[in-house]
């Protein structure tokens, strides 16, 4: 008596199962899986956020000063005199502009303390005299509740302080640590790369490594871009509030300039707080025309610059770029917000880097790109080849 063949069992049972099930019940556990290791990523991510960061913002302030650095090495100067000025160059410019901004905002305080007092007054008189008819005794009610309200919490106040004192300790922690980070990026940033790929497998080194050069140059493409866009929308928003006469128009530009470096929404978010400031000093027709000033500047931004400056460096969707932005701030609040385009952006590249068929690659290694000459393959060597380790 033959014995009974186990794979007929099992070719009797698959076949008992629905095709439709089967192949959903794959997709699942395989789904499943990713979804498992995207949210292991991300609790790692969040754990380790006190080092992500600050290698996240270093990875971005290299993307912007590395071009420099390379032409500085293209000229003749060691590499390490280019880490040096590029680094110091761009502090004290950081610092100069900040403290001019500081100053503006100094001197235009006053001035808006004056208006807001007189809004404050206006209110009140349309309160007691228009159609609301509120009487003196009731706003000062009202006021007085609000009096006490803030002297009830003295405390919650007293300790968001000292959470505020906290957070200024990490970010001058996590400052100094992205500087130091920023320094071997700048300064060997290939080598670490070179020996991070190690760890890959020889057949596909190749490739991972190429993918890593494309992801850099598109995160530089993005920088650039980002940097020109942010610049136009705080040049166009502070022209608009310095005639109308907005108190404190330069540094609501700088606000703008910055909140520019998150797409779509950055800008927008930012300015709305110059139509807040408006609509308190000047009434409500100056407000009505600032946010029409920034409705204006955005439409330049959505359907001019983003697409000429961004549209080669960042191929993402819309929809992604509102996503990742939420991801970001869900995992590391405003900074991640600041960083989660840029990072999607190169990881964009990098895996269509990696996905591409074999003669783009070619092309890609034998092209004069930005994405593959961005980063010296020796320090103060500007020309030597990359060593070949596959």
């Amino acid at each position: 008596m033959s014995a009974k063949d186990p794979r007929s069992d099992a070719d009797a049972y698959a076949d008992s199962v629905h095709p439709l099930v089967r192949v959903g019940a794959e997709w699942t556990w395989r789904l499943l899986v990713l979804f498992a290791g995207l949210l292991a990523l991300g609790y790692l991510v969040q754990k380790l956020s006190t080092v992500m960061i600050p290698l996240a913002i270093a990875l971005l302030a290299s993307a912007m000063l590395s071009p420099i650095v390379d032409w500085m090495q293209r000229q003749g100067v060691p590499r390490s005199a280019g880490v040096i000025v590029a680094i110091i160059g761009s502090i004290g410019a950081l610092a100069g502009i900040m403290t001019f901004v500081v100053e503006q905002f100094i001197d235009g305080l006053p001035q808006l303390s004056a208006q807001i007092t007189n809004s404050i007054h206006e209110i009140e008189v349309w309160l007691t005299d228009g159609p609301l008819h509120r009487s003196p005794d009731q706003i000062k009610s009202a006021s007085e509740s609000v009096v006490n309200a803030i002297q009830s919490n003295q405390s919650n106040l007293t300790s968001g302080a000292l959470a505020t004192a906290t957070a200024i300790g990490e970010v001058l922690t996590g400052s100094l640590l992205a500087l130091f980070i920023l320094i071997f990026f700048l300064y060997s940033g290939d080598q670490i790369w070179e020996f991070v790929t190690r760890i890959v497998p020889t057949h596909a080194r190749r490739r991972v490594r190429l993918a890593g050069k494309q992801g850099f140059g598109s995160l530089v493409g993005f920088v650039r871009a980002t940097v020109a866009v942010a610049a136009v929308d705080a040049i166009g928003i502070g022209a608009g509030l310095a005639i109308l006469g907005v108190p404190l128009a330069l540094p609501l530009a700088s606000l703008v300039f910055i909140g520019a470096f998150i797409p779509i929404i950055g800008a927008f978010l930012t300015g709305f707080v110059a139509v807040l400031i408006a609509l308190v000093t000047k009434g409500l027709i100056t407000a009505a025309i600032t946010f029409g000033i920034i409705v204006a500047v955005m439409q330049l931004e959505g359907h001019v610059l983003q697409p000429l400056l961004l549209g080669r460096a960042v191929r993402i969707h819309p929809l992604a770029v509102v996503l990742a932005i939420t991801t970001g701030i869900v995992l590391a609040g405003i900074v991640g917000g600041l960083l989660a385009v840029p990072v999607v952006a190169m990881l964009n590249t990098a895996i269509r880097s990696l996905l591409a068929d074999e003669s783009d690659v070619l092309f890609l290694e034998d092209s004069d790109d930005v994405a593959g000459s961005l980063v010296a393959a020796e320090p103060d060597a500007p020309d030597s080849p990359e060593p070949d380790d596959s």
